[in-house]
């Protein structure tokens, strides 16, 4: 694992909340669960606001040179198996695996399903750089992919939770991985970038939805520190800073749905960094991209910089 050279220019992009999957095929016996409520919540509003055109005009924004597409949970709505295979053919087409990372949201989490069926069809993009095959999502993360001085790590907030909660939570042997990763990362000088569905501050989301661990993970991150973090969940667009000891900050940022309509909240949005050293730090460029009705395009609505030290 090599720094970023001091000409390198790394361009990577957050996406979330696309529940990109159809349940037009979905038959009655697959919904004896507390799926029955989020496919009658499908049917009244989710099908009418995400939308197949915002997502075509997604993905002709991403063709623009991208070196990372993060992906923080809720591609699906109901965790259901064939919305899996749904998702893992966008993916398929949207760039190799190895440049992808994903990490689960509360909806594909909807209910307790077989490994097998779910997950392990989204294996090359859940999979840790040179990490043995997982067989549960206990073992797959924390994820990290390593790309020219950018650590990416991934956590896995994402459980099934009784009708009407969409809680999650990291439990404590994520967290004890998470310290170790985040030493060894910083020990090599790398910029780390930590993302996750639900956001990792406390007050952020409502009581039934919010990360019920979320102090215990920022104590490790105060611990250890971090350049970014990164989440999805609440469908809107939010930019808090996070201080750290030794009077630094790093960016918290969530982005809304990447594929929604704004009948209900936001309109789609989704993030674009770029990254170069500068001196004994970085600078970081933000570029986000809102969905414009008039045009069925991306375009840029604002732009940010941070200067990160190391």
């Amino acid at each position: 694992m090599q720094a970023m050279s001091a000409e390198a220019k790394q361009v990577f992009v957050h996406l979330s909340d696309l529940h990109l999957s159809d349940l037009s095929g979905v038959v009655f016996s697959q919904l004896l669960s507390k799926r029955l409520l989020g496919y009658l919540s499908w049917r009244r509003k989710r099908r009418r606001e995400h939308s197949t055109a915002v997502l075509t005009a997604l993905r002709a924004d991403l063709s623009l040179p991208v070196n990372h597409l993060l992906v923080s949970g809720d591609l699906t709505h109901l965790g259901l198996p064939d919305e899996f295979s749904q998702v893992r053919g966008w993916l398929d087409q949207l760039a190799v695996a190895g440049d992808i990372s994903v990490a689960p949201g509360n909806h594909d989490s909807y209910v307790v399903e077989s490994w097998q069926n779910t997950y392990f069809q989204w294996l090359p993009y859940l999979r840790s750089d040179g990490a043995a095959e997982p067989t549960s999502l206990a073992q797959a993360f924390p994820s990290l992919k390593v790309r020219n001085g950018i650590a990416y790590i991934g956590l896995n907030s994402a459980l099934p939770t009784p009708p009407f909660f969409a809680t999650g939570k990291l439990g404590s042997a994520q967290l004890k991985k998470l310290s170790a990763l985040l030493a060894e990362t910083a020990s090599q000088g790398l910029f780390r970038v930590v993302y996750l569905h639900h956001p990792p501050i406390p007050g952020q989301e409502k009581w039934r939805k919010r990360l019920c661990d979320a102090e215990a993970l920022l104590d490790v991150i105060r611990r250890h520190g971090v350049e970014l973090l990164l989440h999805g969940h609440s469908h809107k667009w939010q930019h808090k800073m996070l201080e750290l000891p030794g009077g630094k900050t790093a960016p918290v940022i969530g982005v809304p749905s990447s594929s929604a309509l704004g009948q209900h909240g936001e309109t789609a949005l989704y993030n674009r960094y770029s990254l170069e050293s500068a001196g004994t730090g970085w600078i970081l460029q933000l570029d986000s991209r809102r969905y414009q009705h008039d045009g069925a395009c991306f375009v840029s609505v604002g732009t940010e910089s941070f200067a990160i030290p190391r």
